[in-house]
Order: C-alpha cells, then sequence, then structure tokens
C-alpha cells in the first residue's frame, strides 16, 4: 500500500512539474534548473566521450584492417590463379615451338596412317638364339617387300629381310643387326635401340647424350624421320618398349638405359608387315 502511496505521489509531482514547465518561461526556476544539471553534467560527457573515442577509433581500425586482410587474400589467390594460367600458356606456346621446329625435320610418315597391314601367320620361329629369324607366309605376291617393318598387337617386332614369292624372312628386333632411331614419348630423348649385348638381357636404348632425361617406366617409340627424299625404315611412333633401368658414369659417352620390348618375341604366331600407301 505504501509503495502504491509513493509510486502515485511521484507520478502525481512529475506531471505537476511537467505542466509547470511547459506553462512557466525561459527565466522560471525548472529551466533555470535544467540549465544549472546541464552545466554540471557537461563536463562528464565530454570526458566520457574523450575516454570512449580511442576505444572507438581502435574498433574502426580493426574492422578495417580484417576487411583490408580478407580483400588482399582474394586478390593474392586471383593473381596465383592468373600466374599460373600464364606459365601454362606460355609452356603450351613453348612446346608447339619446339614441336613445330622438331616436325620441319624429322617428320617423316607416320605409323598408322601412312601404311596398310598385310597380316602374316608365323610359319617357323628362330632356330636358336644366335638366330633371331622367324619365317611368315607371306610374300611378294601379297605385296610384301624387303625393308618393309613388322609389328603385332604389341608393337615393333622386327624388319623383313628377304622375300620370295609365297614366304617372307624376318629378322627381329632382338637380333644384334637391327637398329632402330627411337625417342622417349615423354620427354623426347632420342637413341637408338638395338638388341643388348648380353643374351637375354632384352634391348639397350643407346646413344642417348647425358644431359638428355630419360626415367625409369618412360616408353620408347619409334622416332622415324626424313630428309628431302630419304626416311627412315621405320615410321614414327610405333611402341617398341619401356624403360627399366638408367644410369650413367662419369667415364661414359652416354647413358646406359635398359628397355624391356612390348613384344614377347618366344610366343609369336601372327605378325602384321606394313606396306607404305
Amino acid at each position: 500500500m505504501i509503495r502504491r502511496l509513493v509510486f502515485a505521489a511521484l507520478v502525481l509531482a512529475s506531471l505537476v512539474l511537467l505542466t509547470v514547465y511547459l506553462r512557466e518561461d525561459d527565466e522560471g526556476a525548472l529551466h533555470a534548473a535544467q540549465r544549472l544539471g546541464l552545466a554540471v553534467l557537461s563536463p562528464f560527457q565530454v570526458a566520457g566521450e574523450r575516454v570512449a573515442r580511442p576505444f572507438q577509433d581502435a574498433y574502426g581500425y580493426v574492422s578495417d584492417l580484417v576487411d583490408a586482410k580478407e580483400r588482399s587474400a582474394e586478390l593474392e589467390r586471383q593473381v596465383q590463379e592468373l600466374s599460373q594460367q600464364v606459365i601454362q600458356n606460355q609452356t603450351a606456346s613453348q612446346e608447339n615451338e619446339r614441336l613445330r621446329a622438331i616436325l620441319q625435320f624429322v617428320e617423316g610418315p607416320r605409323f598408322p596412317d601412312d601404311f596398310r597391314g598385310i597380316t602374316a601367320r608365323v610359319i617357323a620361329q628362330p632356330a636358336n638364339p644366335f638366330n633371331q629369324e622367324i619365317l611368315v607366309a607371306a610374300g611378294s605376291d601379297d605385296g610384301v617387300t624387303v625393308d618393309a617393318p613388322v609389328i603385332n598387337e604389341d608393337g615393333l617386332v622386327g624388319l623383313v629381310t628377304k622375300v620370295s614369292p609365297d614366304a617372307s624372312m624376318i629378322t627381329l628386333l632382338t637380333d644384334q643387326s637391327i637398329a632402330v632411331s627411337a625417342v622417349d614419348l615423354l620427354t623426347y630423348a632420342r637413341g637408338v635401340v638395338r638388341a643388348s649385348p648380353s643374351a637375354g638381357s632384352g634391348l639397350v636404348l643407346d646413344r642417348v647424350q647425358k644431359e638428355q632425361v630419360v626415367e625409369e617406366g618412360d616408353t620408347i617409340i619409334t622416332a622415324g624421320w626424313q630428309s628431302g627424299e630419304i626416311s627412315s625404315l621405320y615410321p614414327r611412333g610405333i611402341p617398341i618398349g619401356k624403360v627399366t633401368s638408367v644410369g650413367q658414369q662419369d667415364i661414359d659417352l652416354y647413358k646406359r638405359i635398359q628397355v624391356t620390348p612390348f613384344v614377347d618375341f618366344d610366343s609369336l604366331s601372327e605378325v602384321i608387315v606394313l606396306v607404305k600407301r
């Protein structure tokens, strides 16, 4: 009850003061009291603003700094993406120019576009490890010619060395007399593939300069070349084998590269003789 009476009295007093304040002129007692209160509180208000301003400025600085860092990170990401794209474009352009320069000199007949295939059944296998020749049931009557390259579904088999009307002799890639101009499909390192001097050791990629790059697992294909009207016996692009080891010594002029052929020469049943179109 007392609280209600006090509350009612305060409300009534407020109404009375408000009514008097509105009715009196600017020189009245209530207006004078208001001016006095403002004068007393003004220094505290100014001091409060001065105290708060550094904190407000610091907040604004931090907020702007965070926004600036976010924008900087986004711009840096965009710059990196653009830089990578530029490098890729430059690399592609340089590669195209290099390939054009190479092809102007070495580009010859390509496999299989410039050739047709004559399928021939193998009718005689090598007589001994030192005689790497097979006989096939296709000859000049079928269109086979001497020095025609021979392949199967796996890769390069060898070269036609003798021809009769109904049969042909093929010297295998594993014979010491055969040498094939070859290139690393990945690094474009060039050399000559021949049979390894060690029996049963597969093939070697010889004549590869030390500064050229060849790595294990690289695929070796026929290089193919042409100079005027003269071209290599083997067209470019026939798979030969995969690099299994690479080594070199200071005293060596060339790298020592072992190549495992794709063709299984011990299980040949059919071959394809390539004849120029």
